[in-house]
């Protein structure tokens, strides 16, 4: 995917943030990994009117901080852009304030291994990073250390983030992670829930590896369903 795609498909993933019920307004904010440059949303911009153009490019290597493009990047550009230069497999990164994510994270709660489809994000558990002011160097720090070993992370009386092969990757994780958290936070009103253990998230991080694989038909497998139909 060349600059220009790459651009679009951040605008209409930001777009698709607020229509999907992850987040609200300008909150959020999202990168992506191009070649030697991460292109990240710019900021304080409403999302119905930023145009590729909007988007900021930062170099992943040189001059930390420094961008091109006409609007500032997002003020959290430091925790994209240091998850991007410590995971090589960070393709996109999005960060949002969802409702029940949030809520936990008010709390300060993890989400334990409350339902099988935790194992999509590394381990047993979505941590929850220390509280610090949004933007700063800290918060940066606390997230990545939260995000070790794992493909998400809270952040305290704030919101979280995901981290993706790709953003159609990143963006299926944000929806996947406040979808758990909300049934994480309804089981907590009934009695709290019966969590897996790291041999059951194991197991089905195993199955994962083949999830949406189809087995090859045999020879004339084919022709014979065919011809029972």
């Amino acid at each position: 995917m060349d600059e220009q795609k790459h651009r679009e498909a951040l605008v209409t993933a930001c777009r698709q943030m607020n229509a999907l019920g992850i987040n609200q307004g300008t909150s959020g904010n999202i990168s992506v990994r191009c070649g030697e440059s991460m292109l990240i949303s710019p900021s304080a911009t409403p999302y119905h009117l930023m145009q590729a153009k909007d988007v900021a490019a930062m170099p992943l290597a040189g001059e930390y901080g420094s961008w091109a493009g006409p609007l500032k990047p997002s003020t959290e550009w430091r925790f994209h852009l240091d998850i991007m230069r410590s995971r090589p497999d960070a393709g996109a990164v999005v960060h949002a304030h969802p409702t029940y994510c949030t809520a936990l994270a008010i709390t300060r709660r993890g989400i334990p291994a409350c339902h099988y489809m935790m194992a999509a994000f590394g381990g047993i558990d979505v941590r929850c990073a220390p509280y610090a002011t949004f933007g700063t160097k800290e918060l940066s720090e606390h997230a990545i250390r939260a995000l070790d070993g794992r493909n998400a992370c809270l952040l305290a009386n704030h919101g979280m983030i995901v981290v993706g092969a790709d953003l159609d990757k990143a963006m299926w994780l944000a929806v996947e992670l406040e979808t758990i958290a909300r049934q994480y936070y309804l089981s907590l009103l009934i009695g709290g829930p019966v969590v897996l253990s790291e041999a059951d998230i194991a197991e089905t991080a195993a199955k994962f590896t083949t999830y949406g694989l189809q087995d090859k038909p045999r020879a004339g497998a084919r022709k014979k369903a065919a011809t029972a139909a």
